[in-house]
């Protein structure tokens, strides 16, 4: 969502009794409530707000006793938004509808009259399926593209997957800069994958990998007796990656010597092998990565500026998983599906110790290293429960009642209105222009907060 404050859920209640409204709505508060009052009104109202959840009574207007019309607008809902889980609300006796309203794709069945807590908590499990059906469609459609291997929830990563594929069909040199074990090669594949050289291959190279005497045949190739052991003609792989994309991992390693020869061939597009003297034309994307500070290198003498330049015309920064909001955990349970999969295991539960350490550990190497740690404790885990200890990874003083969204809401509020107070010296009238509330409810505020109305004025 774009807005800077998470709208809240929509529940949208189909009911033509207007006091039965009323008291939904006031019972089901928590929620954006929207009501219609007959078939027409619901379908209406169905389109314009798109609610993820639906009460309904079966018996609607212009016949309430007879059900036909309630079936006929639920199996149009479901029609127009079959992901939308509905609850059908029937007669305390009435189970042969409600098992037919269920076999046509109602999410569940309530009788009436009804306690409006129990209700409420069905509502508030259908909302929960219905969030994880919609994570579970956006990861499979995730899986089926060139960032399928990139899992996250991150707002800043999806946005960096966003600019890769705005990049990909770009003719420009990429940075992608990041710690190790981020994802950077991940990302290098995608921009290959989106881009019109997809059909050609993508060569990659780690410079830190190789040894200095042995890079730059690697990179430019050689010919036969160029050196001792050279037997036959040999491709680089700037060569064989022509037409395709080359993909320089950790740039930042590369010799001060190889830059200066890297540097003539992305203004020439043209190489010479070890040996040659003929100048071979090579059309092809470079994408590079690095987690070392390049500027800083360049300030130390270690990297060229006018190199950098010619590789850094776009630079996407990566962001390290200890910045990624709750990318941790997701990658948790994704790893140990694998894995346990891989080993013919069942797929272990992640214990909320586990998920707790999972979520404080600053993850040095990253992904890397979180996949290497889950990977170990599916293998060791003596049970279907991985632990904290199973990890090896202390578990942080948190308690997660103060996760509770009600307090916390409760909390900021509070502290909004105290400091109001505050600020405007106890004048009601103005700090209740302030929050954006009336006078009356700032008194309820008060109230609820246990602040004596004496005290201000």
């Amino acid at each position: 969502m774009n807005s800077t404050t998470e709208k809240r859920r929509t529940l949208l209640i189909v009911e033509d009794d207007p006091a039965l409204q009323k008291q939904m709505r006031w019972a089901f508060d928590a929620c954006d409530t929207v009501v219609a009052d007959d078939r027409e009104s619901a379908i209406n109202q169905l389109r314009k707000h798109e609610p993820a959840v639906v009460t309904m009574d079966l018996g609607l207007p212009p016949a309430p006793d007879d059900v036909s019309e309630g079936f006929k607008l639920l199996r149009e809902m479901l029609a127009l938004a079959p992901d939308t889980k509905v609850i059908v609300l029937t007669g305390q006796h009435d189970r042969e509808n409600a098992v037919k309203a269920v076999g046509l794709g109602a999410y569940d069945f309530f009788a009436k009259p009804f306690e409006p807590e129990l209700l409420s908590l069905t509502i508030d499990r259908a909302f929960r399926m219905h969030d994880l059906q919609r994570e579970n469609a956006r990861l499979a459609a995730l899986e089926a593209g060139p960032l399928s291997g990139l899992l996250t929830r991150d707002p800043g990563m999806l946005k960096i997957c966003r600019t890769i594929e705005k990049l990909a069909s770009a003719s420009v040199t990429v940075a992608l800069l990041g710690e190790s074990g981020t994802g950077k090669e991940i990302l290098a594949r995608a921009l290959h994958v989106l881009s019109p050289r997809a059909r050609e291959r993508f060569v990659a190279i780690n410079c830190a990998a190789i040894p200095d005497t042995l890079l730059e045949s690697e990179l430019f190739g050689y010919e036969k007796g160029a050196f001792t052991g050279a037997v036959k003609q040999t491709p680089g792989k700037i060569e064989t990656a022509h037409g395709g994309t080359l993909f320089l991992d950790e740039i930042g390693d590369l010799p001060l010597a190889l830059q200066a020869k890297l540097l003539r061939f992305l203004q020439e597009r043209r190489i010479e092998r070890i040996g040659g003297r003929d100048e071979i034309p090579v059309d092809v994307r470079i994408v590079c990565a690095t987690h070392r500070d390049l500027k800083a290198q360049i300030r130390s003498g270690h990297f060229r500026e006018d190199l950098y330049y010619r590789l850094a015309e776009i630079v996407v920064e990566i962001p390290p998983l200890r910045d990624r909001e709750g990318d941790a955990a997701l990658l948790a349970h994704a790893f140990a599906q694998r894995f346990a999969r891989d080993n013919g295991r069942r797929t272990p539960v992640l214990a909320e110790d586990a998920l707790s350490a999972i979520e404080a550990h600053k993850w040095p190497g990253n992904v890397r290293e979180l996949e290497n740690c889950i990977k170990r404790a599916v293998i060791m885990a003596d049970g279907d429960c991985i632990t904290a200890a199973d990890l090896g990874l202390q578990v942080p003083d948190d308690d997660l009642e103060h996760l509770n969204l009600r307090a916390v809401r409760e909390e900021a509020e509070r502290n909004a209105v105290l400091k109001v107070i505050a600020r405007t010296n106890g004048n009601i009238a103005r700090a209740a222009e302030i929050l954006g509330i009336s006078r009356p409810s700032l008194y309820d505020l008060l109230g609820r907060f246990g602040l004596k109305k004496e005290n201000v004025s």
